[in-house]
């Protein structure tokens, strides 16, 4: 049989066998309700409770802090309309705020502000530069009086990038200090209330394998992790939300997770989530997971195989155009552009040969191109930025990936591409 090269993990992990284990019991032996007072329920609610003191202490903070949710859609909703509804309950009305984003960020961030926005809201998008970097120099010139809520994601979902969440997190606490004396010409609703605002969200899901999750040392309010990036998983998701953030629930019921969360607790899931966890600290995958730090040993095997995987298509490829950044990157990702290719047609040339890959976000299919990459060279023009957005491959390595492998992807993506634009001068 064929053997699948699975190059799309930052769509979607396989789940671990380790993981798989761990949820087992939790399907048809202990399968209570946390909510019953039971010795069946109680030992689900144990199973809960267990899995948040993991994941609290992979971010270095307490388990009250940790909130479980049914995806990472579901807990940037909370993060972002959970505050601005606590903030409605104060007596200060939409028209008041103003947000920033940026203009690489994913759907589920982007279309709550755009929500937001259609409800009066202001908003502002903070532009990346050519390597897909934002400029915490450049946020700063962005914040209000009025700024609330500012959300940036750690690393990007389509090109990789990791942004400097550190340097961003210091100007919204040096704003936070502004706010304190700038409460002139607010309404008196929003005055009363600005001075522990704006708040810093950050959507973290693609950064689990690879980045520090130590949320003191990054200075994040509200953070957002999703168990089916880090071989957890699909349907489970965690919302950090610091002590002292005042959050309003978009789901209402029975009053679980803090009152934040309402309905019935996935207990497998959670389970494995925090089992997914467990196994990227012990593992090595990202050792510094709660005590900072970018890389270890295993995520340099990774880097080396992507870098190697670069080269290669440069040398066969001569036309691809690398997106974003090299170094301030994934370790696992590699977004190009082929001008004058069609790259869904490629995608599923590749996935016939036994090669899986994407185009853009999966939560984008109706997307037409990468908005993302479209941003990126918004400068250079409409011409190549739609050229670029419109010809885009996404490759996201797992650990499994060999050199060996690579030299079976870039072999058939040369064939693939060569058709193309040989159909093309024909």
């Amino acid at each position: 049989m064929r053997k699948m090269i699975y190059l799309d993990v930052t769509a979607t992990t396989p789940v671990r066998p380790e993981v798989l284990l761990a949820m087992k019991p939790y399907w048809a032996q202990i399968f209570g309700n946390p909510g019953s007072i039971t010795k069946m329920g109680v030992k689900a609610r144990q199973a809960v409770e267990g899995a948040r003191k993991t994941v609290a202490d992979s971010l270095s903070r307490r388990p009250n802090e940790i909130i479980f949710t049914g995806s990472g859609t579901e807990s940037n909703n909370l993060a972002i309309f959970g505050a601005v509804k606590s903030l409605e309950k104060q007596g200060v009305k939409i028209s008041d705020l103003h947000f920033i984003t940026t203009n690489i960020e994913h759907s589920s961030v982007v279309e709550c502000f755009k929500e937001l926005e259609r409800q009066g809201a202001k908003l502002d998008y903070l532009k990346v530069d050519e390597k897909g970097i934002v400029s915490p120099r450049d946020l700063r010139k962005l914040i209000k009086p009025n700024t609330v809520l500012i959300s940036v994601g750690y690393a990007n979902n389509e090109i990789g990038v990791i942004q400097p969440i550190k340097e961003i997190a210091k100007e919204i606490r040096h704003a936070r200090k502004n706010h304190r004396g700038s409460a002139l010409g607010m309404s008196q609703s929003l005055a009363s209330v600005i001075t522990d605002y704006p708040l810093f969200h950050t959507d973290a899901s693609q950064a689990g394998l690879y980045c520090n999750l130590n949320v003191n040392e990054l200075g994040v309010d509200l953070l957002t992790l999703d168990a089916q990036k880090i071989y957890g998983p699909k349907g489970v998701a965690v919302l950090f939300v610091r002590a002292g953030v005042t959050l309003t629930p978009i789901i209402f019921g029975g009053g679980q997770e803090r009152g934040l969360r309402a309905g019935t607790e996935n207990v497998p899931l959670i389970v494995g989530l925090a089992k997914a966890i467990e196994v990227v600290r012990s593992t090595s995958i990202n050792p510094h997971l709660s005590q900072g730090g970018v890389v270890s040993r295993r995520t340099g095997a990774v880097e080396k195989v992507r870098n190697y995987f670069w080269q290669k298509i440069q040398k066969a490829i001569p036309e691809a155009v690398l997106n974003g950044d090299l170094e301030k990157r994934l370790p696992n990702n590699l977004n190009i552009s082929i001008p004058g290719i069609n790259s869904e047609f490629t995608v599923l040339c590749l996935d016939e040969a036994g090669i899986v890959c994407s185009t853009r976000s999966a939560c984008n299919h109706d997307e037409d191109g990468s908005s993302i990459v479209r941003a990126l060279y918004s400068g250079q023009g409409e011409a190549l930025s739609e050229t670029l957005a419109k010809s885009t491959l996404r490759f996201s390595l797992g650990e499994d990936i060999t050199k060996k492998d690579i030299d079976l992807v870039v072999k058939k993506l040369k064939e693939i591409v060569q058709k193309q634009l040989q159909q093309d001068i024909n």
